[in-house]
């Protein structure tokens, strides 16, 4: 995981305009690519979720009263890294314009 968020820090967080032909080049089809895209961004979302929300449980702490609102620094930290990162489909952008994704078609049982 921290593999990503490695890669996802030197990546410009703007989006950029592409080549359409680099993306067809890929797969042959640009519906294709962008569907291979899509997933891994999804992927790239959800296991980024889950390791915010482990990290952020380290901090999480039960009270009885609503009043009692605490700050947690190291928290804050955390939630603005994170927030800093570049959107999934930026990321999954680039590992597939570098070919850092495989991808692999399911074949249908004709039968």
């Amino acid at each position: 995981m921290s593999d990503i968020k490695t890669k996802a820090q030197g990546l410009d967080p703007n989006i950029q305009p592409r080549d359409m032909g680099e993306f067809m080049g890929k797969t042959g089809n640009v519906y294709e690519s962008i569907t291979v895209v899509s997933k891994r961004a999804r992927q790239i979302s959800s296991d980024l979720k889950w390791e915010i929300q482990r990290k952020l449980e380290e901090f999480a702490v039960s009270s009885d009263t609503i009043e009692e609102i605490q700050e947690n620094k190291e928290q804050i930290e955390i939630s603005k890294f994170y927030e800093r990162l570049p959107n999934t489909a930026i990321i999954a952008t680039n590992e597939f314009l570098n070919d850092e994704i495989q991808w692999r078609y399911v074949e249908e049982d004709k039968g």
